[in-house]
């Protein structure tokens, strides 16, 4: 008897992180990790905890050359330079975005930093 209920942990263990990277996939904000722990009178203690994913740090300094990521950028919108003094049309393929209080210049495409201008934003 023992040896069937042992059996048939450890089958629900060896399926349950099939079953778990499933939700895990789609909600990326919960991880899920199972401990089991064997107790000396013979009872098997199975533990589940969920981890938040940490909060999402927004980057501060970009560099010309880099790729930009538009979730790592702060108050992230695309800007119309015609409202901003100093800023001319962007050549073709590149658009200006806002990331925090600067303004950069970005491929369309390749998504490549062309240029940044700092504090424009006030």
């Amino acid at each position: 008897m023992k040896k069937f209920v042992l059996a048939a942990v450890a089958a629900s263990v060896a399926v349950s992180p099939i079953l778990a990277a499933a939700p895990a996939a789609a909600a990326p904000a919960q991880q899920t990790r199972t401990v089991i722990k064997h107790k000396p009178n013979g009872k098997v203690v199975v533990k589940k905890t969920v981890k938040k994913a940490p909060q999402q740090r927004y980057r501060t300094s970009w560099k010309r050359g880099e790729r930009f990521d538009y979730r790592q950028a702060r108050n992230y919108r695309q800007v119309d330079y015609r409202h901003y003094r100093g800023l001319k049309a962007p050549p073709r393929g590149y658009r200006y975005v806002q990331s925090g209080n600067d303004i950069v210049m970005v491929g369309i495409a390749s998504g490549i930093i062309g240029a940044i201008f700092g504090n424009m934003i006030r």
